[in-house]
């Protein structure tokens, strides 16, 4: 790999300020630095970790590149010795948060959040230390609060407070609908700061209206406000919305080695650079220094680009896989090979010929057969290693016959005909 890795402190005992700016890779924000300052050298003079909170609700069964920002946030504050808390939100997941949401989520039953948070926490671990991560369920100490509790933590905070969050205030004006239960959203995840008495809460950007409730209920209880800790929202593959996997611009972290190295090299020239700081614990300065290359024309944007899919590969499914999906990519894509395995599909057969068009819609390779007609237009389209240059061009359908077609640089699947 390019670049000297810069030794990152191990210990709680490395002195405050040095602890402070290894967690500042990458950061957006921290309300209040001077505060995290202060609360390092106590743990340090205490001998004590801190405790650092960050919520995930399971409203999915697979976590993402964009997801792991923030986890690799909180495995930096665990290299120093603090103590993490993996809290899933199985009680705040059925509120649904309606962050940046333009109307009322769908409520999850607690049957599919419990089922997407073993998922999770066999995912996490991926990039936590298990044996430094705790593990807690929210509906712990929100499950307990029963109505009358609810009603004393309501207490603690204004409707003119919960307002003032963007999202709540567009829909309000649009005169959009907003459910009482998603008032009760930041107040939950503030408890669940109260209940563990967080030092630090991280999220994304998107997360700073809740976690700074976090720190006026706390107030509230008597306690010490938790620092707030922001993470950037990781662009997708198009480069311009966040990562979701609803708009299908992810990189899945469970997703086959092949898939995310693909993915990976799909990533312009200019994002790479983002990714490169979000998706890895190469030091900024070593960025730095691996971008003046590329700059300088001393190393080739397209290895820059392999280089940071292989480490992605190798974080989360090990580096003999890495190697060999950083090998595969170079056999299909650089000497346009045919991959080692293709996906077979088995069609019907039929003494009528088959039109090219239909069969990519049968294959799942075209929604439709005008949209199959344009890729072949555009010459994206080929048969045996052979292009397909006419659009209305037909093939044999009779039972035995085989093609291997492929859509794109990517896409390849063995059609066969029973």
């Amino acid at each position: 790999m390019p670049g000297t890795r810069k030794a990152a402190p191990r210990t709680r005992f490395a002195p405050p300020q040095e602890q402070l700016e290894y967690l500042r890779k990458g950061a957006v924000d921290i309300i209040r630095p001077e505060d995290l300052l202060a609360k390092l050298a106590r743990s340090q003079k205490a001998g004590s970790p801190l405790t650092v909170k960050v919520g995930f609700d399971p409203s999915a069964p697979d976590l993402h590149l964009g997801h792991t920002v923030v986890l690799r946030k909180m495995k930096h504050f665990q290299d120093l010795g603090h103590r993490v808390v993996f809290v899933i939100g199985d009680f705040t997941g059925m509120i649904g948060d309606p962050t940046g949401q333009s109307k009322t989520r769908p409520v999850l039953t607690r049957e599919q959040l419990l089922k997407n948070a073993e998922t999770y926490k066999r995912q996490v671990f991926k990039i936590l230390h298990p044996k430094k991560t705790v593990v807690a369920f929210n509906s712990r100490w929100l499950g307990k609060l029963g109505a009358a509790g609810f009603i004393r933590l309501a207490a603690k905070y204004t409707v003119a407070r919960i307002l003032e969050r963007d999202d709540f205030a567009r829909r309000y004006k649009a005169n959009q609908p907003i459910g009482l239960h998603e008032f009760l959203y930041p107040l939950a995840q503030a408890y669940d700061s109260v209940a563990l008495e967080a030092d630090v809460e991280m999220g994304g950007t998107d997360q700073t209206f809740n976690l700074l409730v976090g720190r006026d209920v706390m107030r509230e209880y008597g306690l010490e406000p938790q620092v707030v800790l922001t993470m950037p929202l990781l662009e997708g593959l198009d480069g311009i919305e966040k990562m979701s996997k609803s708009l299908g611009n992810y990189i899945g972290i469970n997703e086959p080695p092949r898939e995310i190295f693909g993915k990976a090299m799909s990533v312009s020239d200019a994002l790479m650079w983002r990714y490169w700081e979000l998706c890895t614990d190469l030091s900024l300065a070593d960025i730095a220094a691996l971008h003046r290359r590329v700059e300088a024309g001393e190393l080739h944007p397209r290895q820059a680009k392999a280089d940071l899919a292989r480490r992605i590969v190798a974080d989360y499914h090990g580096e003999k896989a890495a190697g060999e999906a950083a090998a595969e990519f170079d056999r299909v894509f650089a000497r346009k090979e045919t991959p080692d395995e293709v996906r077979e599909v088995r069609l019907p057969g039929s003494p009528q010929p088959l039109w090219v068009p239909k069969l990519l819609v049968s294959l799942g390779l075209a929604k439709s057969n005008g949209e199959a007609r344009r890729l072949i237009e555009q010459g994206g389209v080929s048969l045996d290693g052979e292009r397909v240059a006419d659009p209305a061009r037909e093939v044999a359908a009779a039972p035995g016959a085989s093609y291997l077609v492929k859509v794109g640089k990517r896409h390849f699947i063995r059609a066969r005909f029973d």
